[in-house]
C-alpha cells in the first residue's frame, strides 16, 4: 500500500504544478494588447506592451487586456441648434486605444477609458458644434459639416489621451415637428420652382425651334421665287407643247398668243 502512494506521488505533484502553472500567466487573445503589473516591484510596467498569445508571470502579479480592434458605441444626444431650438441626434462614435500607448493609456485612464473620457468629450462637443447651426442646416444641407467638425475636434482631444477616434457618424437628426413641416414645405416649393423653370427652359427651346424653322422656310421661298422668271416659265411651256404635240393622242394647241401665257391645249382624245 505504501509502495502504491509512492507510485502515486509523482502524478499528484506533476498535476499540482500544472495548475500552479495555469494560474502563472495571461493569455492575450487576437486583437487584443496587454500590460504587465507588478504587485510587489514597481506596479504598471511602462515601455512595454504585450502582443497576443501566452505570457508567463507570477501568480500574484496581473496582466491588463484592452481590445485594439474598431470599436462602436451610439449616444443620443440633445442639442440646441443656433436659434435655441432643441435637437435630439443620435451619433455613432468609432474608436480603438493608441496600441503603442496602452501602458499611458493605463496609468492615466484606465480600461474604462470611454465612459471616462471619450462620452463626456463627445457630447460636449457635438453641443457646442451644433449650436453653430440652425435646425434645417443640421437637418438636411449641412450635415456632413457638422458631422467633420465633430471629428476633427474630438480626433485632436483624444489623440492627447491615446484614444484614437477613427470616425463620428451622425445616424439621426430628430427636430420639432413644425420645424420639420417649414422644412419640407419649403423643399416641395423649391421642387416646384426648378420644375418651373425646367418648363420655361423647355418652352423657350421650342420657341427658338420653331423660329428656325420658319425662317428656313421664308428662306426657301424667298430663293425659288426669285428663280421663278417669265421667261423661264415661258420657256417651260414651250417645253411641255412640244412633249405634249410629239405625243400620239389627238390635241388641238394654239399658240402665238401675245399675253404671254401659256399655249392653249384644246381636245385630248385618248
Amino acid at each position: 500500500m505504501r509502495n502504491e502512494k509512492l507510485k502515486m506521488l509523482p502524478l499528484f505533484l506533476v498535476a499540482l504544478l500544472a495548475v500552479g502553472m495555469m494560474g502563472c500567466g495571461t493569455s492575450v487573445p487576437s486583437g487584443h494588447r496587454a500590460v504587465f503589473f507588478s504587485k510587489f516591484s514597481g506596479g504598471t510596467e511602462m515601455g512595454q506592451v504585450y502582443a497576443e498569445g501566452f505570457n508567463w508571470h507570477f501568480p500574484w502579479n496581473s496582466m491588463i487586456v484592452y481590445q485594439i480592434q474598431t470599436q462602436e458605441r451610439k449616444e443620443d444626444l440633445t442639442v440646441l441648434s443656433s436659434d435655441g431650438a432643441t435637437i435630439r441626434i443620435q451619433v455613432s462614435i468609432l474608436y480603438h486605444p493608441n496600441p503603442e500607448k496602452i501602458d499611458s493609456l493605463q496609468v492615466s485612464i484606465g480600461r474604462d477609458y470611454y465612459a471616462v473620457a471619450l462620452a463626456p468629450s463627445i457630447r460636449g462637443i457635438a453641443r457646442a458644434v451644433a449650436g453653430k447651426f440652425k435646425p434645417e442646416e443640421i437637418y438636411s444641407t449641412k450635415r456632413e459639416e457638422l458631422q467633420l467638425s465633430i471629428v476633427e475636434q474630438l480626433t485632436t482631444e483624444m489623440a492627447g489621451r491615446n484614444i484614437v477616434v477613427e470616425n463620428v457618424v451622425v445616424r439621426d437628426v430628430q427636430i420639432p415637428a413644425k420645424i420639420s413641416e417649414a422644412i419640407n414645405f419649403k423643399l416641395t416649393a423649391d421642387q416646384e420652382a426648378q420644375k418651373m423653370q425646367f418648363t420655361i427652359a423647355k418652352e423657350k427651346l421650342e420657341a427658338e425651334r420653331k423660329r428656325i424653322e420658319a425662317k428656313g422656310i421664308a428662306d426657301f421661298q424667298k430663293i425659288v421665287a426669285a428663280g421663278i422668271t417669265t421667261s423661264y416659265l415661258k420657256w417651260k411651256g414651250i417645253e411641255a407643247t412640244q412633249k405634249i404635240a410629239e405625243s400620239p393622242n389627238s390635241k388641238v394647241i394654239i399658240i402665238g398668243n401675245d399675253s404671254g401665257e401659256m399655249p392653249l391645249i384644246l381636245g385630248g382624245n385618248n
